[in-house]
């Protein structure tokens, strides 16, 4: 994938006055994200506010364009020597993070070697299930978690007839093609293709994806996502693709404006959209949980996390480790959780900030922003639940997305485009394994 450059990578440190001595300056830690808008205005205020509260070390915020461009900017730089202190990385680059051989620390080894408070158990399972080796050892810091949530425009159903949003595949099957009557060009739609229609229906039905618990348990797993299941669900989809009762948004989030312009009354996406859906929608609207097939046995189990979380890379000094350590326990704060869940959207990653959110009757007034944590926490997480690590897979997406569209094009059935899905993505498994175990 290209690389964007933005510019200066790092800002160095300040100016220091002919009396004072260098050993006063602040060591510098870098940290690369992706957080655009409101969202990189959370970002530099956390980092202001560290900085503040003490002066042996800065935190520099750097945005380095999508998580994808975040990501392979801080593969070249640790090549080149240069990497940030502290990458942000989205949660499918766990497993190529892993396995950089010396490009990370280990979260739970720097935190434990600064002799800081850090209790992986302190957090939502689902999120430290996907951040951990299989021993229950955290790689990386949890920083903005989301899940995938049905939008709804309450005032669209209310013309069609309909009296509450969907809960299960068939009534979203069925509202779609009602919708398309007074909604010509859509009637349901979707973001982030693979995430929503294969990762979290797989997750959320508590079917495997692939063996090895998703590869959580090992880079030699197999993928298996063309199952009955999966193959019922787009065989729906591309049928009603035909007269656009589902109408296909694209592989990321560019065609989420289709929901805050009106155009698509029903829309799967992040729960994180929250903030763009209260800034642009002119119309009642609300947030439900993703649906499911009420024949499968064990549905509704758990949804998994987007979002991304915090990288620390290897090689840096020993005082840059120990502001990164102190950093990571700002961020824990319960107060600090809780405020950066209610102004950016995101998860609060700990029990305890949940907790006190909750008893503030937040969610009794944003009852919107407590779905993806009730999705979440539904069960307790499983195999097929916890979440998935599978190697290359920002390019994996792409091959998944490419069979989707074939399908939902008449191209090729629902089923081969999945066993297509499935037998292309376990060849760039095998590579990524080959690479990985060197």
């Amino acid at each position: 994938m290209a690389l964007r450059h933005f510019g200066a990578a790092t800002a160095f440190a300040v100016t220091v006055g002919m009396t004072a001595s260098p050993a006063l300056a602040a060591t510098e830690i870098q940290w690369w994200h992706a957080m655009t808008g409101p969202n990189n205005d959370v970002v530099v205020k956390l980092a202001n506010d560290f900085n503040a509260s003490q002066s042996d070390y800065k935190i520099v915020p750097t945005f380095k364009g999508s998580y994808a461009d975040t990501l392979n900017a801080g593969i070249a730089a640790f090549r080149a020597g240069n990497a940030p202190g502290i990458m942000q990385v989205f949660e499918v680059g766990t497993a190529t993070m892993m396995a950089a051989k010396g490009a990370i620390k280990p979260v739970s080894d720097l935190m434990k070697e600064q002799g800081e408070k850090f209790d992986p158990q302190s957090y939502l399972p689902a999120i430290t299930g996907y951040y951990s080796t299989a021993k229950g050892e955290m790689l990386s810091f949890p920083f903005n978690s989301s899940s995938m949530v049905m939008w709804a425009n309450l005032d669209a159903l209310k013309k069609a007839g309909i009296d509450a949003p969907p809960k299960t595949w068939p009534e979203v099957f069925a509202d779609a093609k009602k919708l398309h009557a007074t909604s010509p060009t859509c009637g349901f739609s979707s973001s982030w293709i693979t995430w929503g229609l294969i990762e979290q229906f797989s997750a959320w039905h508590n079917i495997p994806i692939g063996t090895k618990a998703n590869g959580l348990d090992g880079f030699d797993t197999v993928l298996e996502f063309n199952n009955p299941l999966e193959t019922k669900l787009l065989e729906n989809l591309v049928e009603l693709q035909k007269d656009k009762s589902y109408d296909y948004s694209g592989r990321t989030n560019t065609g989420e404006g289709r929901f805050t312009s009106g155009e698509c009354p029903l829309y799967m996406t992040s729960s994180a959209f929250y903030p763009n859906v209260k800034a642009n929608a002119k119309f009642n609207y609300t947030a439900v949980p993703m649906p499911y097939f009420p024949d499968a046995k064990d549905a509704p189990q758990n949804s998994i996390i987007g979002g991304a979380s915090l990288w620390v890379m290897g090689g840096k000094s020993k005082e840059e480790y120990k502001g990164i350590a102190k950093f990571f326990t700002f961020l824990s704060d319960t107060d600090r959780q809780v405020y950066l869940h209610e102004v950016s959207g995101y998860l609060p990653i700990t029990k305890a900030a949940y907790d006190k959110t909750k008893a503030s009757g937040f969610y009794e007034k944003n009852p919107i922003l407590e779905v993806p944590l009730k999705e979440l926490t539904n069960k307790p997480p499983t195999e097929n639940s916890r979440g998935l690590r599978f190697g290359g897979m920002v390019q994996m997406r792409d091959v998944w997305s490419e069979e989707i569209e074939a399908a939902l094009a008449g191209k090729k059935s629902a089923k081969e485009a999945l066993d297509a899905a499935v037998s292309r993505g376990n060849q760039m498994l095998r590579q990524f394994e080959r690479t990985a175990t060197k």
